[in-house]
């Protein structure tokens, strides 16, 4: 850790903290603490493959039928393995964390919106998985709906504490977990329809509810903001190559796994409201009133959204530490208990309009990061040596031109992707505007 921040950290030296390792809040991880492809693909492999991401998956083939919905899946994930692949090896080739890679962009104080924006908004997802868990529950067996939320986000607060290591261990239990539940539903969902007809489903929404652009951006927008912090994982692999390797178990296998399970089982026509819940297919694993598929439904539940949420609270803390000056783990605790309140309020119950905000603002951030390494003035090298600013106007520039271009196509051309068009519209952008913008001064 720098010189600049270790007089800033408060537990720099308490005896609770001394054994675990350090998380290099506010400085590159150094190439000997990088760890294996294994460790960074586990973090990455277990996120994605979530009963939240069966959710789209679900709706989106409800919506378009079959063929569509699988075709919609499959562009969303091709264009994240892109956009996270190039932000993953920027973050493999230097150990820099989002809020680094931010700073370069944006600038020293410029960065504080970026960050600050994207720190919140994964606290968010915290907030709507913590309390997803504790409705989940209290509908499969009728427990208390907000005591199981409140263990639930003590518990995952916990698990993010340990740091990257155990996100590494949670995601190496979490997606075999799922597969087992997605495989057990869909064997009892067998044993009462045809699973032969789920190539012929033609969905429940017409034509007119949902269209391929709007479901392209509704799987996106499921991880477009830690997809856009993905440094923050992959800053821990050896290279870049080994952190674009890493972020292909997530984008596109595990991400895909998880929704394809989601549109087979309401292709099936196994969800009695699929236009709603999506590809949930818990109720499922409970409905048979077996006590081995009870036990597996509520552990699968706990690790599953558990995998979401520490995953979520590290990227918020991380952010938030360099913000502050402070600790990863000093910051887990108090946006672990901040959004654990949240969940209690009952922000998870503005799904839907959470993937739209995300869809319209966050590409287009990650679009800025992405263009400044290819279109900055002088090129990639001259990027790698160029002073830090204060504020680098074109950046938000960019970012504005985007967002609005994204909230364009959501309002007046839905045919279009809000996500794609952001995206596209901001890289553009920032490479007219690099070349037409005065630099400004260090």
């Amino acid at each position: 850790m720098n010189s600049q921040h270790s007089a800033l950290d408060p537990a720099a030296a308490q005896p609770d903290t001394a054994a675990l390792d350090d998380e290099y809040e506010h400085s590159p991880v150094p190439a000997d603490r990088r760890k294996s492809l294994w460790t960074v693909s586990a973090v990455w492999f277990g996120f994605p493959m979530i009963l939240t991401n069966a959710v789209p998956g679900g709706v989106v083939v409800a919506m378009l039928g079959f063929w569509r919905g699988m075709a919609a899946i499959a562009a969303a994930n091709l264009v994240m393995i892109v956009y996270v692949g190039i932000l993953s090896h920027r973050a493999g080739s230097t150990g820099e964390s989002f809020s680094l890679q931010a700073t370069r962009t944006f600038g020293r104080a410029g960065y504080i919106v970026a960050a600050a924006f994207l720190a919140t908004i994964v606290v968010g997802w915290f907030a709507f998985n913590t309390g997803a868990t504790g409705a989940t529950l209290h509908q499969a067996f009728g427990w208390h709906e907000r005591l199981v939320a409140v263990l639930a986000g003590l518990g995952f607060i916990a698990l993010t504490y340990l740091g990257i290591k155990a996100l590494s261990w949670l995601g190496a239990v979490a997606a075999p977990l799922f597969v087992v539940a997605g495989v057990t539903a869909l064997v009892i969902v067998a044993g009462d329809h045809d699973l032969g007809a789920v190539f012929s489903y033609e969905g429940v929404g017409g034509a007119s509810t949902l269209t391929f652009g709007a479901a392209v951006s509704t799987i996106m927008a499921t991880f477009a903001d830690s997809g856009t912090m993905t440094a923050d994982f992959t800053r821990w692999s050896k290279n870049g190559r080994q952190a674009v390797l890493a972020t292909i178990s997530a984008f596109p296998v595990a991400s895909v796994v998880a929704q394809v399970t989601g549109g087979l089982v309401v292709a099936a026509g196994a969800i009695a409201a699929p236009a709603v819940t999506g590809g949930d297919f818990l109720p499922i694993l409970t409905g048979e009133h077996s006590g081995v598929l009870n036990v597996l439904a509520a552990v699968f539940v706990f690790v599953n959204l558990g995998s979401v949420c520490s995953h979520c609270l590290y990227n918020g803390a991380l952010g938030w530490s360099h913000l502050t000056g402070r600790t990863m783990r000093l910051m887990t605790i108090v946006l672990g208990l901040v959004g654990t309140a949240a969940a209690l309020a009952g922000v998870w119950d503005h799904f839907l309009d959470w993937l739209v905000i995300l869809s319209v603002f966050v590409p287009p951030l990650g679009g800025v990061l992405i263009a400044d390494q290819f279109f900055a003035r002088g090129g990639r090298a001259a990027m790698d040596r160029r002073a830090t600013v204060a504020v680098r106007p074109t950046a938000f520039g960019a970012w504005a031109i985007g967002a609005g271009a994204a909230a364009v196509a959501h309002w007046s051309a839905p045919q279009l992707s809000d996500a794609v068009t952001g995206l596209v519209v901001a890289v553009l952008a920032y490479a007219v505007l690099e070349r037409c913008v005065p630099a400004p001064t260090p």
